[in-house]
């Protein structure tokens, strides 16, 4: 068989590979806790500070949607025009129109255009987090974060691009297989070391001061059979109001991080409900769920796009020979643009059902409903959240069940409904 039947027979089995993984592993069939309870959940807020977070989601909006907007428009504008390729073209005449130069400075160039034309943006919704007291940091602490942002990733854009364009260069038939595998194990080893190596960069995280806290967290992860690293504490509140905590890393680099202002605003009983919800996805294995599809679906796209390849007229009109041609990097970004905004809302979905799943997982090793509800409420009031937000909204872009869904389950689980 040819190398382009080799390659969709292998997009087919990564597809089905998605399609297992995501029917064995995330969970599919609970409902939402009864509307009544959640209409009587949000009548236990204040409606001063609903207000307050409806308000701050209606300012946040308009550059939300723009932001979406402008971040296609560049992309079709680059790859699906000459445009893209000419830039790549310009950066790597210096030295001789290389390929490597072409690769990395190219493509660096062309993701340096959409950054450098989505930052009114990201300033514009710095200033209206800094309006409604949610962000802590001045301009120059914002700045210095975006700039760290753009090195990290240049960093990973680097190993990728050189590395997809390495596989195409040598391999000219057969770079869809190469660069499948080394898509797949660069979305592996980022599960790995990102917690060690790039969230230090943006945060200074300490262990837990010895006490009742840490013992009581520790005791419960041991109690839930999680082994975890250690508990850390993050400084969120250089940067931020907001409370929250996480759980990363695969093995051996798995460890719980609460922020600073979930310490100092929640009392001790809403932190162990947040910290069980959890290590409900470390006991259920989210993050080797996430790993897994991440990494089949990065072979997926890489299979995809080699047999796209085929479609001349696309090739034609973003000025290029070949899908895997360095000048093509523009094309290979406005693809990704298309598919990502398309993917968006199975992927929210996807994690909606595994963050309910983890509230109930957290209601269970607590055993303290009223714990829970005010935990999701205090989190949706300091965060400024709308607790009850627009169904269309919630299903395009909500991550998690809203927070009346939450409180709502809590209800429910009391009830021994759950």
């Amino acid at each position: 068989m040819s190398p382009r039947a080799w390659a969709a027979i292998t997009l087919a089995v990564l597809l089905v590979a998605v399609v297992v993984v995501a029917a064995l592993r995330v969970p599919w069939t609970a409902p939402p806790a009864p509307r009544g309870d959640q209409l009587a959940a949000l009548d236990t807020l204040p409606a001063d500070a609903v207000a307050r977070g409806r308000a701050f989601h209606a300012a946040l909006r308009p550059g939300t949607y723009l932001s979406l907007a402008l971040g296609l428009l560049v992309a079709i504008l680059l790859g699906l025009t000459p445009a893209g390729a000419w830039i790549v073209e310009q950066v790597s005449r210096p030295f001789g129109g290389h390929w490597l130069a072409r690769a990395l400075l190219g493509g660096l160039a062309v993701v340096f255009v959409g950054e450098i034309v989505a930052l009114p943006l990201a300033a514009w919704r710095q200033s209206i987090l800094r309006r409604y007291g949610l962000s802590t940091q001045d301009w120059s602490g914002w700045t210095v974060d975006m700039l760290k942002s753009y090195a990290v990733g240049a960093v990973i854009g680097a190993i990728a691009l050189v590395g997809f364009f390495t596989v195409t260069h040598f391999a000219p038939r057969w770079w869809w297989a190469w660069g499948a595998a080394g898509a797949a194990l660069l979305t592996v080893l980022l599960s790995f070391v990102f917690p060690v190596l790039v969230e230090p960069v943006f945060n200074k995280f300490t262990p837990m001061p010895e006490g009742e806290q840490r013992t009581r967290l520790m005791a419960m992860a041991q109690r839930d059979g999680v082994p975890v690293r250690d508990v850390l504490v993050a400084d969120a509140s250089r940067r931020t109001r907001a409370v929250n905590a996480y759980v990363s890393g695969l093995g051996p680099t798995r460890r719980i991080v609460v922020y600073d202002t979930l310490l100092e605003k929640a009392p001790q009983e809403e932190v162990e409900s947040v910290v069980a919800h959890e290590l409900g996805h470390a006991k259920d294995g989210d993050v080797f769920t996430g790993t897994l599809l991440g990494a089949f679906g990065a072979a997926a796209a890489v299979c995809a796009l080699y047999l796209l390849g085929s479609w001349g007229g696309l090739l034609r009109r973003a000025g290029v020979d070949a899908i895997g041609d360095p000048r093509a990097v523009a094309l290979l970004i406005a693809v990704a643009t298309v598919a990502g905004l398309l993917a968006g809302p199975a992927q929210a979905f996807v994690s909606r059902r595994v963050e309910a799943r983890a509230d109930r997982h957290a209601l269970q090793l607590t055993g303290d409903p009223a714990g829970f509800e005010a935990m999701q409420g205090r989190l949706s009031l300091v965060n400024l959240g709308d607790p009850d937000p627009n169904p269309v909204e919630q299903f395009l872009f909500g991550s998690h069940p809203t927070a009346v869904e939450r409180m709502a389950e809590a209800r429910a689980w009391a009830r021994g409904e759950r």
